[in-house]
């Protein structure tokens, strides 16, 4: 090792002229891996290289005679974490309100049968034709139709239910033949459910005109417009 270093000196005290020729690096202070002269400046070679003593190590290396001598490591940078951002709150539109388009429809005595018949007159298929249809097409959404039939008190109760029935089921005939599809309920309540009772009246006839009312058969219709 003493006869590597006194030859490196030998070298480096021949380029004294030249190193001194060239920009001045001053070694590292308190130690330097590089010849120096007794300034404190790195001797350099012929070529204007800087001598290196037989212990420099890349960890010695100074700018201005070996540079960087490995490429800079990059330093791998984690991107920014960005704000997470909410999601946004779904919203449900409200359902919209049911409109209900429920309606009834009553055939009095009058217009419905005479007394004592089952035959639809021509008054009451008139009404049906034109206040009946035109509300049910104002409903599009049906839920049930049912026709119900009433008598007057005049006659037995078993009499009486058969004859509203026959009169309930006219009227849901009626209304099948006009196009109708929907399922039609029918009953008869016979003479209950009256709406005048008449007390008092003995006279046949005029007792007959003043049951009118109970006579009647009613179209219930349920249903949505939406």
């Amino acid at each position: 090792m003493h006869k590597t270093l006194a030859l490196t000196l030998a070298i480096a005290m021949s380029g004294t002229a030249l190193a001194q020729s060239t920009t001045a690096v001053l070694a590292k202070t308190p130690y330097s891996a590089y010849l120096q002269d007794g300034r404190g400046v790195i001797v350099r070679s012929n070529s204007g290289l800087c001598w290196r003593t037989n212990y420099w190590t890349p960890a010695d290396a100074v700018l201005g005679c070996d540079g960087d001598l490995v490429p800079p490591i990059a330093v791998e940078i984690a991107p920014p974490i960005a704000p997470s951002t909410p999601k946004p709150e779904r919203i449900v539109p409200a359902p919209l309100p049911v409109i209900r388009c429920d309606f009834s429809l009553t055939l009095k005595s009058d217009q419905t049968f005479n007394f004592n018949s089952v035959i639809l007159s021509t008054a009451a298929k008139n009404l049906i034709d034109t206040q009946f249809r035109s509300k049910l097409a104002s409903c599009p959404n049906i839920e049930s139709i049912v026709v119900s039939g009433y008598t007057d008190r005049l006659g037995s109760d078993n009499y009486n239910q058969v004859l509203s029935e026959a009169r309930a089921s006219v009227v849901a005939e009626y209304l099948r033949n006009s196009g109708v599809k929907e399922t039609i309920g029918q009953r008869g309540f016979g003479k209950r459910q009256e709406l005048v009772t008449c007390d008092g009246i003995t006279n046949h006839k005029k007792l007959v005109d003043c049951l009118a009312p109970n006579r009647r058969v009613e179209i219930e219709v349920h249903g949505t417009s939406r």
